[in-house]
């Protein structure tokens, strides 16, 4: 099959105006047609097989490390290299592929940018083509912004390393199908940074630099490396050229870190501990587990075992292969007040002392006013070094299936069900209005915090379990909570806000979502519809 054959089967659901002709220009449709032709049929077997896999696990089975592979495991091995402008991480940012945002995050006190399409952008087709637009020209040095008032925002010299965070395998991008289905939202990010951006890239010195989401096997980032090595091939590039760092988010995952490092060793140059997906993905995957329900999701934090052990075990196993090992997010946002801002500071420096000290490469934030506060922690940490590579962790203990799987102590209660109740409802409001990324109660929300809100609730509603103050947790309790909560959010945000919002779609998704039988895997599905 020709290419052009291949191209004409894509069919785009909006017309075509000026900024989409900028990006969909004819050879960057047909490099996305030969992707999507090549590679959408083993994603779609991907997905299946995850379905399968949950489907032993809602039978009684416990995720645990696989032996399909142990010669990989027992063997020593590295992966291909990391490039001179990835050696130094100790401070990334993220944030969505919005125009401000990206100079902001760009021209912070970081060292890499993750400009996401992914949980922090809700993926409306005029923000996914902005955000390439945005990114092309961020990459070409001429981005720049003008508010309102007429302040300009404009690129300053020397800016972060730009990393691109890709839709997840599961996310489809309904505005283009072919033959009939929805094409994978990843593909369409990917084809579309890669295709417009590689040269620019390599001709300062950079590459083309990806952050993978979601990923559930060593099977999946096999497929991520194929398409790499493909898009290498087509364009006459070494080996290599492409680069991820891929997200530990999900439990399934953090059982097959050597086997997913190896799948890709060409093109990886570390693993991140997503912690906020890996505290849904444990609720997810271990939701009919009854002895598993974890507490009020302010009780979970990094030191809790199951979450110590997965940072300690991500650590060991990255640098014995010569992969970074990334921190997670601080998701505190700086508060005008004096004391609150110092309680915020505080609580984010002992958070990154922690991973520093565990041995993490570098770590995220989400807001440019934490840099300088994180930016000291790992500076005293690392001193001379620009990573932490050294750090093997060779004497720790074996980390067991045990210690990964242990729910963690902790406190239901009342107040914490309801805080649950609002920081989603005001997420999925935001998100279904185009925003995937919003300040709640000084925390910078994204979707994977929405996503443990309303899990934990199913999942008590689900065995019945009983808060502090003895009330059975039930759909009735539920639905009499949401509605007294949603009186709360129309006071605190104002008559005026709340109106103009999409509070009622909100509330109803939310009420679905958390009180169907079978658990909805990723709000942001039903969300979609609701996105334009």
């Amino acid at each position: 099959m020709t290419q052009q054959v291949i191209s004409t089967e894509l069919a785009f659901q909006r017309p075509l105006g000026m900024a989409e002709r900028h990006i969909l220009t004819d050879a960057a449709v047909d490099f996305l047609g030969e992707l999507v032709a090549k590679f959408a049929p083993r994603r779609a077997d991907l997905l299946d097989a995850r379905v399968w896999q949950q489907q032993k696990f809602d039978a009684g089975e416990l995720p645990g490390f696989i032996t399909e592979m142990d010669s990989i495991k027992n063997s020593e091995w590295k992966i291909r290299g990391i490039p001179e402008d990835l050696q130094n991480r100790r401070v990334e940012i993220t944030g969505p592929v919005e125009r401000k945002m990206v100079i902001n995050a760009l021209n912070a006190n970081v060292n890499v940018f993750m400009a996401d399409f992914e949980d922090s952008l809700a993926p409306s087709w005029d923000k996914v083509i902005d955000g390439q637009i945005n990114l092309r020209d961020a990459v070409n040095g001429t981005i720049s912004y003008s508010n309102e008032a007429g302040k300009i925002y404009q690129l300053k010299p020397d800016p972060a390393v730009l990393v691109c965070r890709v839709r997840g395998l599961h996310l489809p991008e309904k505005h283009v199908t072919w033959r009939g289905e929805a094409i994978p939202g990843s593909l369409f990010d990917f084809a579309l940074y890669f295709f417009h951006n590689v040269d620019a890239l390599l001709a300062k010195g950079s590459g083309p630099y990806f952050y993978l989401p979601k990923t559930q096997s060593w099977q999946e980032a096999a497929w991520w490396s194929d398409v790499f090595s493909y898009a290498e091939d087509r364009f006459d590039l070494q080996r290599g050229t492409i680069k991820a760092t891929l997200l530990i988010e999900t439990l399934p995952a953090v059982f097959q870190m050597d086997e997913i490092l190896f799948s890709l060793r060409d093109h990886i140059v570390g693993l991140n501990c997503g912690r906020w997906d890996y505290i849904f993905s444990y609720i997810k995957t271990l939701k009919n587990h009854q002895d598993r329900v974890l507490p009020d999701r302010q009780s979970v934090t990094m030191e809790k075992g199951f979450l110590d052990a997965y940072s300690r075990l991500l650590i060991k196993t990255c640098h014995r292969r010569g992969a970074f090992a990334m921190g997670g997010m601080a998701a505190f946002i700086p508060s005008k007040e004096t004391e609150r801002n110092q309680w915020v500071l505080n609580r984010v420096k002992a958070d990154k002392e922690r991973e520093a000290a565990n041995g993490h490469d570098g770590t995220w934030i989400a807001h440019p006013g934490l840099a300088d506060t994180v930016m000291a922690v790992f500076n005293e940490a690392l001193g001379e070094r620009t990573n932490q590579l050294n750090i093997l962790r060779e004497n720790d203990a074996p980390v067991t299936a045990e210690q990964l799987l242990e729910p963690c102590a902790g406190e239901r209660t009342e107040a914490g069900m309801r805080a649950n109740i609002r920081v989603a409802v005001q997420y999925i409001e935001a998100w279904i209005s185009g925003n995937g990324c919003v300040p709640v109660y000084g925390l910078m929300e994204d979707a994977a915090t929405a996503e443990i809100s309303r899990t934990s609730i199913w999942q008590w509603i689900r065995h019945g379990k009983t808060l502090e103050n003895g009330q059975t947790v039930t759909a009735d309790l539920f639905r009499q909570m949401l509605a007294e909560e949603m009186l709360v959010i129309q006071q605190e945000l104002g008559e005026q806000r709340y109106c103009q919002g999409r509070f009622t779609e909100a509330a109803e998704l939310m009420e679905r979502i958390t009180t169907e039988a079978e658990l909805v895997e990723f709000l942001t599905l039903p969300g979609y519809r609701l996105l334009h």
